[in-house]
């Protein structure tokens, strides 16, 4: 499982001209799910997420976490995260594994990212065409990987 963490001022998901999706302050999170992810890879991305402290202290250092601020979440699926771009020019997806897998497998980590106790959660649609508005905040960009976690 992948995820790109972006500390955001604001963030937007729409569909066509309508808003799905909406937060203020805190995190906007892409999501890559790959064939063999289980909830031990969504546990890990969950817990990261919650505790990372990349939003700034009365000091200016990156020390506080999104419970910390009182911030908002922003979840995207993103299968793309698993393009492989090695070979060609066109990037293959094999590694994304089946739609009704990962849909079934975004349904479960949604879930319980909501038992997290991040003041607002919202999320674009599964396999929809979506346009991300990101208001990027530093520029603060990370990437989590649940197979590189050690």
């Amino acid at each position: 499982m992948r995820a790109v963490i972006q500390r955001v001022s604001a963030s937007e998901v729409r569909i066509g001209n309508e808003s799905v999706g909406k937060i203020a302050e805190g995190l906007n999170v892409l999501l890559g799910i790959k064939e063999d992810d289980t909830e031990t890879d969504m546990d890990y991305i969950i817990n990261k997420l919650v505790n990372l402290r990349i939003f700034e202290d009365a000091d200016g250092k990156m020390n506080r976490s999104i419970l910390d601020v009182d911030g908002e979440l922003l979840l995207v699926s993103q299968f793309t995260l698993y393009g492989d771009c090695r070979k060609g020019r066109r990037p293959g997806f094999t590694r994304s594994g089946p739609v009704d897998q990962a849909e079934k497998k975004y349904a479960i980590f949604v879930d319980k990212l909501k038992d997290q106790p991040i003041k607002k959660i919202e999320t674009g649609v599964f396999q929809a065409e979506m346009e991300v508005l990101i208001v990027n905040d530093g520029p603060v960009t990370l990437l989590l990987d649940s197979e590189k976690k050690f």
